[in-house]
């Protein structure tokens, strides 16, 4: 399994709409998206940790492989 980068979370927004994720609303920092009835929020800093990434990832129900592979697309 590849491992996760530290990305900005514009990249992880763009990668995750890439995979079918749509920008619902942004309240604060954080920007909240949905894919039907799975949905993650992304906090909007400059650098996004590897565990906060996985958590989000974990919890749209995307897998890491197809995240990276979204990200170099």
């Amino acid at each position: 399994m590849p491992s996760l980068p530290v990305i900005s979370a514009s990249d992880a927004v763009r990668a995750l709409q890439r995979l079918g994720f749509i920008v619902v609303r942004q309240r604060g920092s954080h920007i909240i998206l949905r894919k039907g009835s799975q949905g993650c929020v992304v906090p909007n800093h400059r650098e996004i940790k590897t565990g906060t990434l996985a958590g989000l990832l974990k919890q749209g129900g995307v897998s890491i492989s197809d995240f990276i592979n979204a990200l170099s697309s």
